[in-house]
């Protein structure tokens, strides 16, 4: 199955992404907590240099509590801040703010030297379709000031949301990537509901999935449904879950159609129980090859330490950037407050 998704509200999004986060101390990154690299946009690294980053595992609710304790363990050793949470709670949220001004900690201090206090950090909420924005920020601010929907592409343009005195949010569209190269990863994100079910064909992703499971979730098809799992394939599963829930035609025929939204609609709701569909292990092996092909290639001599130690050239040039940056702090200051000024008419604002 090819996947590709790109429709063309996501082009103009992500132009006003690539401006807007000059605006923002902070990105917080949403990631579906049963597939968490699948759900991530592989630009948001490169987008988020130089800024604060905080990632929440969102669904940790639907996703195996081992795994998120996993994956959590994985990012932070990685350098970022994260936290598992179910957007829909209020009360997994109480947390949040301690996380937002972790991961903020650097600009804090920096403004502290430039004598700029009290300022609010300014965090633009990012992630793909249907992982659960909107639903993040209207818990967080306790009213409905984002769209949302069980489904991708509900939100279509930006706008800021004012928390507190402390925290201010700019919400973003989803946005997916123009093709995937991982064909792994636009599966995984089709099985969550992140890729529009309408260019899908449904029958053979269903199937797909009811195959996967009997060795992620052993036993789940059978404890749901009360089908035998017994090395079938994939099609034929599909076909034991129409007939156990009564998916036929008029003239008693199966109906794959009906069973295969439906068998989708449970597995995302989380009613097949609490299944994560891939594992940092994974990720890592990827990541040790690709580190191994890299200093394969890496001519002799060149900028990379395998002691670590900073070239004198590089410790010259990071004493005279944190000269320069002391000197035009306040410059800098007002003219990211004359920015975010702009970027407000342009984006909308709203109290709370």
């Amino acid at each position: 199955m090819n996947i590709q998704w790109y429709p063309g509200h996501m082009t103009k999004a992500k132009r006003a992404m690539q401006t807007d986060v000059k605006l923002v101390d902070l990105i917080i990154e949403l990631v579906d907590g049963r597939a968490p690299m699948a759900s991530r946009n592989p630009e948001i690294d490169e987008l988020g240099k130089g800024k604060g980053r905080l990632i929440l595992l969102n669904k940790a609710d639907l996703a195996s509590e081992q795994a998120n304790l996993a994956w959590m363990d994985f990012f932070q050793k990685k350098g970022f801040e994260v936290m598992k949470v179910d957007a829909r709670s209020r009360a997994d949220l109480k947390q949040i703010h301690v996380h937002i001004q972790q991961a903020c900690r650097e600009k804090i201090e920096r403004d502290r030297r430039r004598g700029i206090l009290n300022r609010p950090i300014r965090a633009m909420v990012a992630g793909i379709p249907n992982v659960g924005k909107s639903t993040f920020i209207n818990s967080l601010s306790g009213r409905a000031s984002a769209k949302t929907g069980n489904r991708p592409g509900v939100t279509k343009g930006n706008q800021w949301i004012r928390l507190n005195k402390q925290v201010e949010l700019l919400d973003t569209p989803g946005i997916l990537w123009p093709r995937f190269d991982d064909q792994e990863a636009g599966l995984r994100l089709a099985f969550l509901g992140s890729i529009n079910d309408e260019i899908l064909d449904l029958e053979e992703l269903a199937s797909e999935l009811a195959a996967r499971l009997t060795s992620i979730a052993p036993g789940a098809l059978k404890e749901r449904y009360g089908i035998e799992e017994d090395g079938a394939g994939g099609y034929e599963l599909l076909c034991r879950i129409a007939k156990a829930r009564a998916c036929l035609s008029k003239g008693g025929e199966i109906d794959c159609n009906r069973a295969s939204r439906l068998f989708l609609e449970e597995f995302r709701s989380g009613r097949l129980g609490r299944i994560t569909l891939e594992l940092p292990g994974e990720y890592e092996a990827a990541g040790e090859k690709e580190a191994v092909k890299k200093e394969k290639k890496a001519p002799a001599g060149g900028k990379a330490s395998r002691t670590g130690t900073e070239p004198a050239g590089e410790r010259e040039h990071t004493s005279r950037r944190g000269q320069e940056e002391s000197k035009t702090g306040q410059e800098e200051s007002e003219k990211e407050q004359k920015m975010y000024r702009e970027g407000k008419e342009k984006a909308g604002w709203q109290e709370n």
